[in-house]
């Protein structure tokens, strides 16, 4: 039976009638087919050749439709400066099918051509927010085990009336090549000239939470234990999921050949289980990129070149802060919303403030910066670093309140008014009293 037929109903029970289906969107249907596209092949064309030969003259064909597409679609996107590099890659890939070269080499060439697709047209390759499995797992049970099973062995009371049958999520051996960002892909473009539909109707994270979970039922529980320990001790296995987004994007026959067939099962079946730990693992690279790319701002800044320090403190937060916005947003959206506003407001400073209001809110963010890293739990945030992001707020808000007094009292001494001073001296004593208050109430709260 075609491989490409269970890719197709991958979904075709996986929502019920309580969910609005809709055609393939218009809008970026051609970046995210081409990648279907050379997601098919990169993962099916070994059952097509092997060692030189056609062993599926049907599968064979198959591959050489989908490249040539691949090609034609790559053609047709929209301008830009990198489009002619996915071009040649999808010629390469072409060749390389019809040459019947080896599938490893193929897959390397599909991956590469979906990368710099990616790079040149964005679409989603990780979810923006944590994944809710038990999400997934509700909806799964109530819109996909009819035709799925309520395991995911493509068993469900519909299923026997299907041909081909419904895709059994439990096959190890098809698993092993499954990536969760083809199975949210599918969900959400659907696949033209069949009846999986696209869902684009649904919400992200309905999309996600189904992909992830729908990804973890051919692993058991003495996978993922195992993949546990490996994550702990093994540090190769632990270094291919360096974020969200190299869980939804790999699989674990991407990595075997780097770590093993066995450790690249159990370390992929506890990551996706337990998205929180890959997430999180990028978290001081992040940060660490987003202090590089703050401070590279400033001088560029410094030296008069406002364009320069906007593109830096765009990438600050685009390359730096926003891959771990997932695991900082389920732990302390306060926090988060508040490094936001603080990229924000530097931003803000750059275009249309003064260097030293530049200078201040950069260093708020060098604050935020490091309480983001102790609410992330990951190294420690050094105590003079936070000492002295303290201080420094603390010096800069008293400067300006003390001019503010200072103003105030050159006033009413001007006015002739000595009368009312006594109001002004006792207003910064009764705040200066309120303010070790403050201090020595929290500090109670914050031992108990």
């Amino acid at each position: 039976m075609k491989r490409l037929f269970w890719v197709l109903w991958l979904s075709v029970c996986v929502w019920g009638p309580a969910v609005a289906q809709t055609p393939p969107g218009q809008a970026d249907e051609g970046p995210r087919q081409l990648w279907q596209l050379l997601d098919y092949v990169a993962v099916d064309y070994g059952g097509a050749v092997d060692k030189g030969a056609v062993v599926s003259e049907s599968e064979y064909a198959e591959m050489r439709d989908f490249t040539a597409n691949a090609v034609t679609q790559a053609q047709a996107l929209p301008p830009h400066a990198s489009k002619q590099a996915v071009v040649d890659a999808a010629n390469q890939l072409q060749q390389a099918v019809a040459g019947k070269v080896d599938g490893g080499q193929v897959a390397r060439l599909a991956h590469q051509a979906e990368a710099l697709l990616v790079a040149a047209y964005p679409i989603p390759v990780a979810p923006k927010t944590l994944p809710d499995l038990q999400r997934g797992a509700a909806l799964f049970q109530a819109q996909c085990a009819a035709c799925h099973g309520t395991t995911g062995g493509g068993n469900g009371p519909l299923a026997a009336n299907m041909d081909p049958p419904p895709i059994d999520f439990t096959d190890r051996e098809r698993a092993g090549s499954r990536s969760l960002m083809a199975l949210y892909q599918v969900v959400s473009q659907g696949v033209q000239g069949t009846s999986m539909p696209s869902f684009s109707a649904l919400s992200e994270e309905d999309k996600w939470a189904v992909a992830f979970f729908a990804g973890t039922l051919s692993h058991d529980s003495a996978m993922r234990e195992r993949g546990e320990q490996l994550w702990k001790g093994n540090a190769p296995a632990r270094k291919e999921f360096a974020d969200l987004a190299a869980v939804t994007t790999l699989t674990e026959a991407s990595i075997a050949t780097r770590v093993g067939a066995d450790a690249a099962r159990d370390v992929t079946a506890f990551v996706r289980a337990q998205p929180a730990v890959a997430a999180a693992s990028g978290n001081s690279n992040g940060l660490a990129l987003s202090r590089q790319r703050l401070d590279e701002s400033l001088k560029a800044l410094r030296q008069g070149d406002k364009s320069a320090a906007t593109r830096l403190a765009l990438s600050a937060y685009l390359d730096g802060f926003e891959p771990l916005e997932p695991s900082l947003g389920a732990r302390n959206k306060a926090l988060l919303t508040e490094v936001e506003n603080g990229m924000l407001a530097y931003r803000s400073a750059i275009a249309n403030g003064t260097l030293a209001q530049s200078e201040g809110a950069a260093q708020r963010l060098d604050y935020l910066f490091a309480e983001v890293e102790r609410e992330l739990g990951g190294k420690a945030a050094e105590p003079l670093t936070t000492f002295l992001g303290s201080l420094t707020i603390l010096l800069r808000e008293g400067l300006e309140a003390l001019l503010i007094v200072v103003g105030m009292i050159a006033f009413l001494k001007k006015a002739n008014r000595p009368d009312v001073l006594r109001y002004v001296h006792g207003g910064w004593i009764v705040a200066l009293a309120a303010g070790g208050l403050t201090w020595a109430v929290a500090t109670y709260f914050v031992n108990i």
